[in-house]
C-alpha cells in the first residue's frame, strides 16, 4: 500500500465514506474475514503477511504460559526433580477447577508439559511458585525476558495466566513465539496430543490432551502451539505452522465464540493459499 492510499483512505474513513481496512499483504488480496479482533501472520524474517489491529494491546490468558516455560527453561533448574501442588497454586482470579489436587506431584518437566499442552493452571503456578526467589522473582524475570525479546507493550502478571493483567499485542506475540521456537521442550510439548501422567502414588494416571484441535487436523503442519482463554481476553491462539513449505508465525487475539480461533486459522490459511495461485 502506497503512502498517498494511505492517506486516501484514512481520510475517507474520517469522512465516514468507507469502513476501516486491514492491513493486507496486498491491498488488491481478498478479505479473509478474520473474526479475531486482532490477528497476525508474519513470515520467517518477521515481514507481515496479514495484520489486523495488531498493535492493540489486549488481555492474553494461558498465551503467558509460553512465556513461564521459557524461563524456567532459562534457569537451569532441574527438570527431573518433583514439584508438589500445594495450596497456594489454586486459582483465586478466575475460579478455574484442577485435577492436581494439593499433594500432586510431578518433575518439573511433566509441569511444563501440562501447562503448555493442556493448559494446566496449577502446574503454570507450581513452576512459578518453586523458582528461586518464588513467584514474584518468577514474575519479575518473565517482564525481564520479554524486555529482552522487544516485547515493549506487553506485561505479565502471573505463571498461568489468569490475571487480567498478562497483556500484549499481536506484534509482541509475533516475537515470543519466534523465541519459544527455539525451544526443544515447549515445541514437543505444544504439539503433543495426549499424555500420561502419575501424581500420586497408589492411584491410577491422568489423561490430558492438547487444547489445539488443529493438531488432528492433517492439513496443517504444526510446530508450535497455544491456546488461551479467560473471560476478559476472549478466546486466543498463537501458533508456528508451515503453509505450503513457508514457515509463519500466527496470532488470533480476542474470539468471540470457542471454535472461532480455529475458524479464522483455517480462513488464514485458505487465504495464503489463494494468494500463491
Amino acid at each position: 500500500m502506497t503512502r498517498l492510499t494511505a492517506l486516501c483512505l484514512f481520510l475517507l474513513v474520517g469522512l465516514g465514506i468507507c469502513a476501516p481496512v486491514l492491513l493486507l499483504a496486498s491491498s488488491s488480496a481478498a478479505d479473509p474475514k478474520v473474526r479475531s479482533a486482532s490477528a497476525l501472520v508474519v513470515d520467517r524474517h518477521g515481514k507481515i503477511i496479514y495484520g489486523k489491529d495488531i498493535e492493540t494491546v489486549r488481555p492474553i490468558a494461558s498465551i503467558t504460559k509460553l512465556m513461564t516455560a521459557m524461563v524456567i527453561l532459562d534457569s537451569g533448574l532441574n527438570l527431573d526433580e518433583k514439584i508438589t501442588v500445594t495450596r497456594a497454586d489454586r486459582d483465586l482470579v478466575q475460579l478455574t477447577d484442577s485435577r492436581l489436587e494439593y499433594g500432586a506431584a510431578l518433575t518439573r518437566r511433566e509441569m511444563i508439559l501440562l501447562a503448555i499442552m493442556s493448559s494446566e493452571n496449577r502446574a503454570a503456578a507450581a513452576l512459578g511458585r518453586t523458582y528461586p526467589g518464588g513467584t514474584g522473582k518468577f514474575v519479575a524475570q518473565m517482564n525481564q525476558k520479554a524486555s529482552g525479546l522487544g516485547m515493549l507493550a506487553s506485561r505479565f502478571a502471573d505463571a498461568a495466566g489468569l490475571k487480567v493483567e498478562n497483556q500484549s499485542t499481536a506484534s509482541d506475540l509475533a516475537k515470543m513465539v519466534a523465541a519459544a521456537d527455539g525451544y526443544p521442550l515447549i515445541r514437543q510439548a505444544s504439539t503433543t496430543q495426549r499424555m500420561e501422567v502419575r501424581p500420586y502414588e497408589g492411584r491410577g494416571p491422568l489423561v490430558y490432551g492438547n487444547t489445539n484441535r488443529l493438531l488432528k487436523n492433517k492439513s496443517w503442519d504444526i510446530a508450535l502451539s497455544k491456546t488461551g482463554y479467560i473471560n476478559e481476553a476472549g478466546r486466543c491462539l498463537v501458533m508456528q505452522a508451515t503453509i505450503e513449505g513457508e514457515p509463519v508465525a500466527i496470532v488470533l487475539l480476542n474470539s468471540f465464540g470457542k471454535l472461532t480461533p480455529f475458524g479464522d486459522s483455517n480462513r488464514l490459511r485458505k487465504w495464503m493459499l489463494a494468494q500463491k495461485n
